[in-house]
């Protein structure tokens, strides 16, 4: 088991080493695409959304969701839209650093949501653009795959990248 110092430390080198040199709605149907067909081959029920400069580019919710899963969508989007990073990094910092979301930065949670599942969408040279995002698991689960769907894409060994 990893700590959260570890976890952190991993989850900033997932960010350094998934980026694009593009992305587009083509990237954007390929890799949603993957995440519903590992969601359907698992049984899972989520929600996947990814945008582009807040233009959404793939929206899926697989039988079993509510609402409420579009909503965690929304929240960790608007928080990874607001810091550039991922959500569960900033989950895991708050964490480590013993404080909640609005007693650290002020914002409120009904429209933020330091919880896993929203990955950065980041380019090369350019930074944060979008946002990859999913929920209906427990949010390391959301995180992990995410990441493990990055890696694939991306041709990046996911045993070097993955929590643990």
């Amino acid at each position: 088991m990893m700590t959260i110092e570890q976890d952190i430390a991993q989850i900033v080198r997932q960010e350094q080493r998934l980026q694009f040199t593009q992305f587009d709605a083509e990237t954007a149907w390929t890799i949603g695409s993957r995440l519903r067909q590992l969601a359907k081959e698992r049984n899972l029920s989520i929600v996947i959304d990814i945008q582009v400069n807040e233009h959404q580019l793939f929206h899926v919710a697989l039988p079993g969701v509510t609402p409420n899963n579009a909503d965690w969508v929304r929240r960790k989007r608007n928080l990874v839209q607001h810091y550039h990073c991922s959500s569960y990094l900033m989950k895991l910092r708050l964490q480590h650093q013993k404080a909640g979301l609005e007693d650290k930065t002020g914002l409120n949670t009904r429209d933020l949501a330091a919880a896993g599942g929203c990955f950065p969408i980041l380019l090369k040279g350019t930074g944060c653009i979008g946002t990859i995002t999913v929920s209906g698991l427990p949010q390391r689960e959301d995180h992990n795959l995410v990441v493990s769907v990055l890696a694939e894409y991306l041709q990046l060994p996911l045993p070097e990248l993955a929590l643990s």
